[in-house]
């Protein structure tokens, strides 16, 4: 399914229970986009059987993207709700520190997104960053 924002390809992906209630309607399965990062649940009437498919389709967003679901759906829905910092700081603390008890380092994979010249993502993640830094710190 394309992406609503930018209509690029999307992935799709299971969202693991603690994750579920940091997407818009609490669904099993969210979709990424390939370009702007873009993080959409998915109905049940659009879920794709697969998407509790290997990790490796991460791989297919950036490398800079954790290949493993346990570190990548935290970060993927985090980044979504940067887009409002004030409103999403607790969800996006909890996000990222799960990012970090998995063993990825959420801020280096932050950093190699942003100067990943074939993603344009919809959160300017230059600027960003450096508030994330100061949430997390």
């Amino acid at each position: 399914m394309p992406c609503s924002e930018c209509g690029s390809p999307t992935i799709e992906f299971a969202v693991p229970n603690r994750h579920r209630e940091y997407l818009a309607s609490n669904t099993a399965v969210a979709s990424c986009c390939t370009r702007c990062l873009t993080v959409e649940p998915v109905t049940d009437a659009d879920a794709d059987a697969d998407a509790d498919a290997a990790d490796s389709e991460f791989d297919l967003l950036s490398d800079a993207v954790p290949g493993a679901a346990e570190k990548a759906v935290p970060l993927l829905l985090a980044l979504d709700l940067a887009e409002s910092l004030v409103t999403n700081r607790a969800a996006i603390e909890s996000l990222l520190c799960d990012v970090e008890r998995a063993g990825a380092d959420p801020l280096l994979a932050i950093d190699r997104l942003e100067r990943d010249p074939d993603l344009e993502p919809a959160v300017d993640l230059e600027r960003r960053s450096h508030q994330i830094e100061q949430l997390l710190y």
